[in-house]
């Protein structure tokens, strides 16, 4: 007697509607709509309720039709990102830490985020209770954006366009260590988007002791870069005491500065991020400042704030992920410019 043996094919993967330009994700909807006797226009019903107006699950779009959402989970995702910690700071700021489906965390990461992951910390912000209406959008910490261009590139649109989040292009910073090749990719852009290079110190010699990243490349190379870039560009630059913080290096950076009409934001250590380091003293800051707005240079100097809960760029997931192994970052996420 033989027995018959029956494989049952697998489910196809549902479409994560929230990994795509939110175009690409209205299209999709607008298709399977009317494949499943839907009318055309709840692909943008849908797609309103992925970023406008996010709906926490598709049984939370209200406005649709109830088989029309079974149909929906069925075949679609909108992945929500966990929050593991939120912190308030004693001057108002707030710090928020998330899990995601792979249990990492994020408000820094150990691996190059989807384009999902990127904008959907946005998304959250608008799903709180009461909402947080996010303003201003900064891509930096322990990570370089520009070394993870295929979601970074993607993930801009999201946030900017009107069928996504909304913030506008100006509003958006993207912050790089000096990636070349992202800098240009970014460049190309049509939209207002801004440029903060993280410079950290005035001359090739002390720059690559400090980022080793000078190596491929150079000071010169960036500068260049930022000379060509067709809108403002900001200088990020971390105060260490007795390291960057001299007359020599005001002078230098305030070169360097006037050749890509860059803005100077000075950015005290915080204590968090010290390593090795010394911060440079408020008195010294402000010196420091003075000499570069007596050489022509704009200048701020950035107000350190959230320091009871640990709000420097990763502090809070260290804290969280103190006594895990590290992670490495996949390498495919570099920039390719033809």
């Amino acid at each position: 007697m033989t027995q018959k043996i029956t494989h049952r094919e697998a489910a196809p993967a549902k479409q994560n509607l929230l990994n795509m330009l939110p175009s690409d994700a209205e299209q999709l909807v607008r298709d399977f709509a009317v494949r499943s006797g839907e009318k055309p226009f709840r692909g943008a019903q849908v797609v309103k309720h992925v970023w406008e107006n996010p709906a926490e699950s598709f049984a939370a779009m209200t406005d649709l039709p109830i088989a029309f959402r079974n149909l929906l989970n069925e075949h679609f995702t909108i992945p929500r990102l966990t929050l593991a910690m939120r912190q308030t700071s004693s001057d108002g700021t707030e710090k928020f830490l998330f899990r995601l489906g792979d249990g990492e965390f994020i408000e820094t990461v150990t691996r190059n985020l989807q384009t999902f992951e990127i904008a959907g910390q946005v998304r959250e912000m608008k799903l709180l209770d009461p909402p947080k209406q996010v303003t201003n959008i900064v891509f930096m910490g322990m990570g370089e954006p520009l070394m993870n261009w295929k979601a970074v590139d993607p993930a801009l649109t999201v946030l900017n366009s009107a069928a996504g989040l909304g913030i506008g292009a100006r509003h958006i910073t993207v912050s790089t260590v000096g990636v070349l090749p992202g800098i240009v990719a970014l460049g190309e852009r049509p939209e207002q988007f801004r440029l903060a290079i993280s410079i950290h110190a005035p001359n090739d010699e002390l720059r690559q002791s400090l980022m080793p990243i000078n190596t491929k490349y150079p000071l010169a190379s960036v500068i260049d870069a930022g000379k060509v870039f067709d809108r403002r560009v900001t200088f990020e630059y971390v105060m260490l005491g007795g390291i960057n913080d001299q007359g020599e290096h005001a002078l230098q950076l305030a070169a360097l500065a006037r050749e890509c009409r860059a803005f100077v934001n000075l950015i005290p250590l915080h204590p968090g991020g010290a390593g090795e380091f010394t911060p440079s003293s408020p008195e010294q800051i402000h010196w420091f400042a003075r000499r570069l707005r007596a050489s022509g240079v704009e200048v701020a100097v950035r107000k350190s704030r959230g320091m009871d809960i640990a709000a420097a760029c990763g502090q809070l997931r260290v804290e969280r992920q103190r006594r895990r192994s590290p992670v490495g970052a996949e390498d495919d996420g570099h920039v390719q410019v033809a």
